[in-house]
């Protein structure tokens, strides 16, 4: 009978003593890894013969699938709108830093900015695995600049632009390549968006809903035609309200054409929403919620000024303001913090809170085979967690690539 060596000559891992996020609950499993994948281990036993070349005991630790942040700005003194001769070495830096959070993907963020920085910042980021090197990057999300003067928040509105004269090809001259871009936030109300939220999706662009005054119907609409997202649902919309419940209704709409879902980001940080407005979101609609830090560059610093691509913003404790006003600008929230922070707040199971930095936002993406899951054959980007949902050990394709215990903590 053939041997796993047969198959291949990759050393087989089994981790052993450990619960594993699967199919939504946490199962006493093994988890067997081989090659940077997610191995089946009643295949390897009944066909290959094979058994593991190394066991490691997790301590009774909780494995789940790597966390994805679609909505991180930059870090770590990095800002992704900032157009500087060592972007490459700064989003390198984001990228190794972020695994500490149990951050295994990401897709960073620009704010609105002049059409010179998007050309010279787009060209510099490519989609690339993650590995001891850093997280890996899943495409550029661009929030802005087609968004609401009204909702602008801490965007430049110098900066802001529309797309009534050529619609997608105007979208195309402002960012100048769409190569590596994942997601475009919009605000839907503008003329001429439904043309261009078909031709993004149609590229395989995730549209999303932000930034914005449009109401139910308009939301409605640019959901029809291919939006599947909301950019921090509550933050820079129109409040809920009974008789037009704005973007927030799509959470509820029964206009959503059939077979799709629309998602929604959070930033559960306990400033950009009340807990209570995260417990209503949560139970309007569960499957829907993804949690986004919507870092800046001031996360992992002390307080202080920073920026936040054309603008200044200052740090006081978890507060990031405009400077000189109390315009909250992005976050210093890290992934793990937000996850815990939801649980805290929502009441809901550990399962719920690390699928929505898990799988939710890798379904949003269409990369749910790959990512987001320990289902067999996905990748092995996973986390160690204790009970309390701090991290303890990140791997990506199967290789530890941060530790607590490294720290010398």
């Amino acid at each position: 009978m053939p041997s796993n060596k047969s198959v291949s000559d990759a050393p087989i891992v089994q981790f052993t003593n450990c619960r594993i996020l699967r199919s939504h609950r946490l199962q006493r499993e093994d988890l067997w890894v081989r090659e940077g994948k997610i191995l089946n281990p009643e295949k390897l036993f009944f066909e290959e013969k094979g058994s593991a070349d190394i066991q490691l005991d997790c301590k009774d630790s909780i494995i789940a699938p790597g966390f994805i942040d679609v909505q991180i700005n930059g870090g770590f003194g990095v800002d992704f709108s900032l157009a500087t001769d060592d972007f490459k070495s700064g989003i390198d830096m984001v990228s190794q830093k972020i695994l500490s959070h149990g951050v295994t993907s990401f897709c960073p963020t620009l704010v609105t900015s002049p059409p010179a920085v998007y050309h010279q910042v787009l060209p510099q980021i490519s989609i690339r695995n993650g590995g001891a090197h850093g997280a890996g990057i899943l495409g550029a999300h661009l929030e802005g600049p087609f968004i609401s003067k009204e909702k602008k928040g801490a965007h430049p509105e110098h900066c802001l632009r529309t797309f009534e004269a050529g619609a997608f090809q105007d979208l195309l001259a402002t960012y100048g390549s769409l190569d590596c871009v994942r997601i475009v936030t919009l605000a839907p109300e503008m003329k001429r968006s439904s043309e261009v939220i078909q031709e993004l999706t149609k590229r395989g662009i995730c549209v999303s809903l932000g930034h914005s005054v449009a109401n139910l119907s308009q939301a409605e609409d640019a959901v029809q035609h291919g939006a599947t997202f909301i950019t921090h649902l509550f933050n820079a919309m129109l409040p809920f309200h009974h008789r037009d419940p704005g973007i927030v209704g799509l959470l509820t709409s029964d206009k959503i054409p059939a077979g799709r879902r629309v998602f929604y980001g959070m930033i559960s940080d306990g400033i950009h929403t009340n807990p209570a407005a995260l417990r209503i979101a949560h139970r309007a609609h569960p499957k829907g919620l993804v949690l986004v830090t919507d870092a800046i560059a001031g996360m992992g610093l002390a307080p202080g000024r920073h920026t936040l691509g054309q603008q200044v913003v200052e740090i006081d404790g978890l507060n990031t303001y405009i400077a000189g006003t109390k315009t909250l600008s992005g976050s210093v929230a890290t992934m793990d913090t937000c996850v815990r922070h939801f649980q805290e707040a929502t009441g809901c199971s550990v399962e719920i809170a690390l699928e929505a930095a898990s799988l939710h936002p890798a379904q949003l993406l269409g990369i749910e085979r790959k990512k987001g899951t320990l289902n067999f054959d996905s990748d092995a980007d996973f986390l160690m967690l204790n009970d309390d949902l701090y991290v303890q050990a990140t791997y990506i394709a199967g290789e530890e690539v941060w530790r607590q215990d490294a720290l010398g903590m």
